[in-house]
């Protein structure tokens, strides 16, 4: 330590040599317990600042973790909202599954109660129509095919309560096959053919004596002055006319009188094809022999439309047309029946 030039005595007494001697190596301790702190300190804080960084990158992983956990919860709570909205979808889907189920379901019950009521409608329309084809013009074949179809479609239907009504069908069936057939359509056709050829019949009074092709030459392998004559000899043998009547009762009748003849024989054939229709059997063979007498009396015997409509008139004359036709009750009742118990359900 530096001493000024002029001392004091109170500078001399409170800086004393010895005592500062004294106190060095307490410093020293001091110093290094100084150090010893400033290191540990420093070594402290170190340790801290270690421990802060870690805490720190540990937070920084929870909460790295921590948002990928919420990002995971929340990525699953998305999950969970789209499945149950798939699952509100699902159950919508099946409830209005469920409901075109019942809507199909009662739709195929109509469907099959409306094929029911109409096969059943055809069977009721096909027993009417036997009933009118017997009753009106007597024609059993078609009634025979119609109850035929109103068979078929029971027989396709295959249910027990049609059972009773099949069973009267197949009865009136057997009845209608039973009868004695009789060809009305036919026979109507065949009184149409004759009525059309009427008019081409020969009448008796107007008879010409038939050609002969006996001894005469073909026209080629003559000369032309040869059929020159020919044709002016024809014309005059036109001029006159021999006849020879061999019956007694041969009716004469006048030019004019053809005409109504013929439309007489055709009123009469009409008037047997009407009675034909209505199953008047004397009516009908009363007609057809007053028009054998009439074809017999005033058309040409020898003529072959002439003979051909006689046998066919004699051969209808001999038909039994009047069959006494059976009238379906059974299955008509049958029918009501059924209706019935369809109505009261």
């Amino acid at each position: 330590m530096p001493e000024n030039d002029n001392p004091s005595p109170a500078n001399m007494t409170y800086i004393p040599a010895p005592r500062a001697k004294r106190q060095g190596p307490w410093l020293i301790v001091a110093i290094a317990a100084l150090a010893l702190a400033g290191w540990q300190w420093f070594e402290t804080r170190q340790k801290l600042l270690d421990t802060q960084q870690e805490v720190s990158r540990k937070l920084a992983d929870f909460d790295t973790g921590s948002k990928e956990d919420r990002g995971a919860q929340k990525q699953t709570r998305e999950q969970i909202d789209a499945l149950q909205t798939r699952l509100g979808a699902l159950d919508g889907k099946l409830a209005e599954f469920q409901a075109q189920s019942a809507t199909l379901q009662s739709l195929v019950q109509d469907i099959a109660r409306s094929r029911e009521e109409f096969a059943l409608l055809e069977v009721e329309q096909a027993v009417t129509l036997a009933g009118q084809q017997l009753q009106l013009a007597g024609n059993v074949p078609v009634a025979v095919l119609a109850l035929q179809s109103a068979d078929a479609q029971l027989a396709r239907l295959d249910q027990p309560q049609y059972l009773p009504l099949r069973k009267a069908v197949a009865k009136d069936l057997a009845c209608l096959t039973a009868l004695p057939f009789v060809d009305t359509p036919g026979l109507s056709l065949r009184l149409e053919q004759i009525i059309l050829g009427i008019d081409k019949l020969p009448l008796a009074s107007y008879g010409r004596p038939e050609k002969t092709a006996e001894n005469e030459k073909a026209p080629a392998a003559l000369s032309w002055w040869q059929q020159t004559s020919s044709a002016i000899w024809q014309e005059l043998k036109g001029l006159v006319r021999i006849q020879r009547l061999d019956r007694e009762d041969s009716a004469l009748l006048a030019p004019g009188q053809g005409y109504f003849l013929r439309e007489n024989l055709k009123l009469r054939l009409l008037n047997a094809r009407l009675s034909l229709f209505s199953r008047d059997q004397s009516t009908f063979r009363n007609e057809l022999k007053v028009s054998q007498d009439l074809l017999a009396r005033h058309f040409e015997a020898n003529d072959k439309a002439v003979q051909a409509a006689q046998a066919t008139l004699s051969q209808m004359t001999a038909t039994e047309i009047n069959v006494e036709l059976p009238t379906l009750g059974d299955s008509q009742a049958a029918l009501r029946s059924l209706r019935q118990g369809k109505e009261k359900r």
